[in-house]
Order: C-alpha cells, then sequence, then structure tokens
C-alpha cells in the first residue's frame, strides 16, 4: 500500500505555507521601504525648513549689523561747520583749538538734540548771537545733531527724524543749515508726545527762506536717508567718541564747546555769561564782535 496522495498533500501544504510565509515577508519589506521613505520625506522637509529658517535669521542679522551708509559728505565727522556769511564750510579747513590764536576764528561746537529742552534754551539765549559770531567770520560753528532722546516720543523716533531731516538739509542745501536749525528747535515739540509729522518736518526745513533742492529734501525726510547715519554717529558720541573735544564721557545734550573748553550751562541760560566764557576761551575780546542784544529766557536750565 502506498503513501503517495498523502505525501503530495503534505508537499501541497508546504508549498502554501512557503508561498504566504514569502508574501508576507515582501509585504513587510515593502512597509519598511514605505517607512523609511515617509521618514526621509519628513527629515528632508525638516531640513528645507530649518534651512529656510536660518536664512531669514541670517538675513535679519546681516540686516541689524549692517553697517549704515555714509553721512553728508558735509558731515565727514557728524557735524557741519558754518562759517562767514552763515555758509557751510569744509571742517578740515578750520582752524583746530590746539592752533587757534587770539586772531583766529574761535571755534565753536555744539552736540544737539531736537527734542532737548535745555538745547531749545541754549538756542534761544544764544543762537543770533552765534550766528552774529559766524557771519562776521570771528568764529566758526560745528553742529552735531544727535538723537539721544529717541524714546520719548511715544515710539515715533522724533528725535531720530529730527537729526534725520537736519542731515538731509547739510546734503542738499548746507548754507541753510544754521537757519534750518534755528527753526528746528523755535517749533520743538514737547518731550512724551509723538512729536511732529515727517510731513510738518518737511514744511518747516523747506519752509526757510532759500533752502534748495526741496523735492530731494522731502525725499530725504521721507526715506529716512540719514537715520541709520544718525543712529550710529549717536551710539560712538555716547560711547565717547566726541570729535572737537578731550571729553572721554558725554555728558548729555546740550554739549558746548569753545575751542575745545566745554561751556558749563547756568541756570536761568543767558546770553551774558556765554558771551563771558567765549571771551575767555579765545583768550581776547577781539575774537568778538560787538555783543547783540540779550534775551534772556524764562525756562530753566534743566537737563532736557
Amino acid at each position: 500500500m502506498t503513501n503517495r496522495p498523502e505525501g503530495d498533500a503534505r508537499a501541497a501544504r508546504n508549498e502554501r505555507r512557503e508561498a504566504a510565509r514569502q508574501r508576507a515577508q515582501r509585504a513587510r519589506t515593502q512597509q519598511k521601504r514605505r517607512q523609511r521613505g515617509t521618514r526621509l520625506g519628513l527629515q528632508i522637509g525638516l531640513g528645507v525648513v530649518l534651512l529656510a529658517a536660518v536664512a531669514v535669521v541670517t538675513l535679519v542679522l546681516v540686516d541689524s549689523v549692517k553697517p549704515a551708509g555714509p553721512g553728508p559728505s558735509t558731515m565727514s565727522q557728524g557735524g557741519i561747520t558754518i562759517g562767514q556769511d552763515l555758509q557751510a564750510v569744509d571742517a578740515t579747513a578750520a582752524p583746530s583749538p590746539s592752533a587757534t590764536g587770539a586772531s583766529d576764528p574761535v571755534r565753536i561746537t555744539m552736540y544737539v538734540d531736537y527734542l532737548c529742552d535745555t538745547c531749545a534754551q541754549f538756542e534761544k539765549a544764544n543762537g543770533d548771537y552765534i550766528a552774529s559770531l559766524a557771519e562776521s567770520g570771528a568764529a566758526t560753528v560745528d553742529i552735531h545733531p544727535v538723537a539721544v532722546l529717541t524714546n520719548r516720543s511715544q515710539g515715533t523716533k522724533y528725535s531720530l527724524r529730527a537729526a534725520n531731516a537736519a542731515a538731509c538739509v547739510a546734503d542738499r542745501s548746507p548754507d541753510q543749515f544754521y537757519a534750518v536749525n534755528q527753526a528746528l528747535f523755535a517749533r520743538q515739540p514737547d518731550q512724551g508726545t509723538s512729536g511732529l509729522t515727517d510731513a510738518q518736518l518737511e514744511r518747516i526745513v523747506t519752509g526757510v527762506d532759500g533752502v534748495q533742492d526741496t523735492a530731494a529734501i522731502r525725499d530725504c525726510i521721507r526715506d529716512q536717508t540719514y537715520a541709520k547715519w544718525v543712529d550710529e554717529r549717536t551710539a560712538d558720541v555716547t560711547g565717547g567718541d566726541i570729535p572737537g573735544s578731550s571729553l572721554s564721557e558725554f555728558p548729555g545734550p546740550p554739549l558746548v564747546l569753545v575751542n575745545g573748553k566745554q561751556y558749563e550751562l547756568t541756570a536761568p541760560i543767558t546770553n551774558d555769561d556765554f558771551r563771558t566764557f567765549v571771551v575767555s576761551a579765545a583768550g581776547s575780546t577781539e575774537a568778538t564782535p560787538s555783543p547783540t542784544a540779550t534775551p534772556t529766557p524764562s525756562a530753566s536750565a534743566s537737563a532736557g
């Protein structure tokens, strides 16, 4: 009697089990491939997202540390120099304090912030007198606009915007800078307010007699062309880099120097006191013209 049929049946069952095992193995292999593909896709996607994030952060950091562009050519040391007839002159041509003699023009250097109360008081008391010295050729005047009070105008950065506007004038209409400087102080807003708008700044600046290239100045104010430069110069000054001075620390605006000597503000600020200081710093009364009428400000010389 033979067992062939039973053997054939057993072989058939073994073949079916082997086939099922192979199918299960192929299914597991395909599943693993799909999972690896999914993980790889997620990793690639995450990598792309991370690279994009790194690129954005890098651009932000690069933009934040990007140095400011050059300032106006008339303000190579951060300030503009006003000379005879109130015309802008090459700062390098003016005598340095150490080389100034009795017959040389007195050199007056001022660091001002257009939101600084005390700066406005000093301008009211002495602006016309300083103008008379420069106009006659008895003095040169260096004016350095800074923006140390930028955070005192409800977030509008008025101090910075006003200094930028002054730099726009220094660039496009430098011979009218002194008059614009006076106009900005005459229309000074109160600290703690939003200050003047760019449109109001434009009207003040371009409304000064003789201002040239008004369209370009308006664009410069709107674009804040020199805002980064002003911010950088302000950081340098407050960090102790104070051209025209031997000071290592910035005392705050207004900083007024005559032939490199710091003028200590009085309370109240008077023209008589400053005129006496100018004469003393110059070393001779011949360095000043006949005094003009002395305005007396009612405001006290409190820190701006």
